[in-house]
């Protein structure tokens, strides 16, 4: 048995009206993995499925359901699931690592991305996506290995989920389970921090407890306190990134935009933008318009630091182009996490615009001049970015067949700053 890996990766955050300007809930998230795995960005259609039909995840095949919902994904490219998308219906699901008492399970079931995935395909609200995400868990567990390596990293999950008109915590520990529905501002990170607040949970969650000898009954249940180490009381005053993110939220509260959510993911002295080994290897901000008629807009990095990268847009339409430079080469059944033993080799899954970034950043890192210039350049291209997606949200006017190519066009922007 390997050690456990300190608990680290990952941030997300969610804002709603009115600690977010302008009538909008404001969703963001940093993946953070390892240095040198690559995020892609991929988008899947809506699709009708046959009675009876299998699904493969990462590990497991499970039931498929009738009709999925048409998705981006922001996720490692070696797995099915994601760290972070949102769906058509303006859905938005991002996860986190947890530990606590309960004992992680090694064996391969679902991972906490492909719950993401999962919720994100099957649900047109965030409660939906809720119940969708424990009942898949009650029916198949968590598990398995969370990185692309024969050393085994395992945890279980909690989840931050949005939509047009609220949000929701999910966090688990093993098959059980505690939901609360947010109020303002939320964060979460890597640690289980509902407490006594607690909207939803499993069946057994307290009786549990009871028997595990870690809750007596009698006085106020507290999820945090009762399933994990953490000392409630202490979890928004001591160092570390949930309290750092706690604070940072609560400094614009009322003010909260797109682009001060992507300054939150920026932030280096906070340990937000993660990095080392653990990296931050993605990153994804939405709006999502409380008027119905508005589109939700999705920006994505799908490169590594998001202060050396661009927050792209994506709006959902139909016929999309698809996203083929921000897609990794695929393997099919000689991929190393196909397989057994797994793991056994790691192929090259940089996709053309990590490529690309990975030398820029070099540039912006070792060559002054160039550099700067280059770190300006992209730096452009996204305020010009959110300014158009800005002038959409005020006027309500989309261009659909400017937007089929929305995100791609963008990422040729990018890559020609780079050339």
């Amino acid at each position: 048995m390997f050690p456990r890996p300190s608990p680290r990766s990952c941030d997300t955050f969610v804002a709603l009206p009115p600690a977010a300007a302008g009538g909008r809930v404001v969703f963001g998230k940093n993946s953070d993995r390892p240095a040198d795995e690559v995020q892609e960005i991929v988008h899947v259609p809506a699709a009708a499925h046959p009675p009876g039909a299998a699904l493969e995840c990462t590990y497991i095949k499970i039931e498929q359901v009738e009709k999925t919902h048409a998705v981006v994904l922001s996720r490692p490219s070696w797995l099915w699931g994601a760290e972070m998308g949102a769906n058509e219906h303006g859905v938005c699901i991002g996860n986190e690592a947890v530990w606590g008492r309960e004992e992680i399970c090694d064996d391969e079931a679902l991972l906490g991305m492909d719950l993401v995935r999962l919720g994100l395909e099957r649900a047109d609200t965030a409660e939906k996506a809720l119940t969708v995400i424990v009942d898949l868990l009650e029916k198949y567990g968590q598990g398995g290995n969370c990185m692309e390596s024969h050393m085994v990293f395992t945890y279980h999950n909690s989840f931050l989920i949005a939509d047009r008109k609220e949000a929701w915590v999910l966090e688990t520990s093993g098959k059980y389970w505690a939901a609360e529905k947010v109020e303002g501002v939320r964060n979460i990170s890597n640690q289980l921090s509902i407490t006594t607040k607690i909207d939803r949970e499993h069946p057994e969650l307290k009786e549990y407890a009871k028997s595990k000898g870690w809750w007596d009954g009698e006085k106020e249940f507290d999820f945090a306190a009762t399933y994990s180490y953490v000392n409630t009381a202490r979890m928004t005053t001591s160092r570390g990134r949930y309290c750092e993110g706690y604070k940072l939220l609560n400094k614009h509260k009322g003010s909260i935009t797109s682009e001060i959510m992507m300054e939150i993911l920026r932030d280096k002295e906070s340990g937000i933008n993660m990095e080392g080994g653990f990296m931050t290897t993605g990153s994804m901000v939405s709006v999502l318009p409380q008027q119905p008629n508005l589109p939700c807009i999705h920006f994505f990095t799908g490169t590594p630091d998001p202060a050396r990268s661009v927050f792209k847009p994506f709006i959902f339409v139909p016929n999309i182009t698809q996203l083929l430079k921000t897609s990794s080469p695929t393997f099919g059944h000689d991929d190393p996490v196909k397989k057994q033993p797994r793991f056994q080799n790691k192929p090259d899954r940089r996709h053309e615009l990590y490529k690309k970034h990975e030398s820029a950043a070099v540039v912006m890192e070792t060559i002054e001049g160039q550099g700067k210039e280059m770190l300006k350049e992209i730096q452009q291209l996204e305020k010009q970015k959110i300014s158009e997606m800005e002038s959409i949200l005020q006027n309500g006017c989309l261009d659909i067949n400017q937007m089929v190519n929305l995100f791609s066009q963008c990422v040729d922007e990018e890559l020609k700053i780079y050339s």
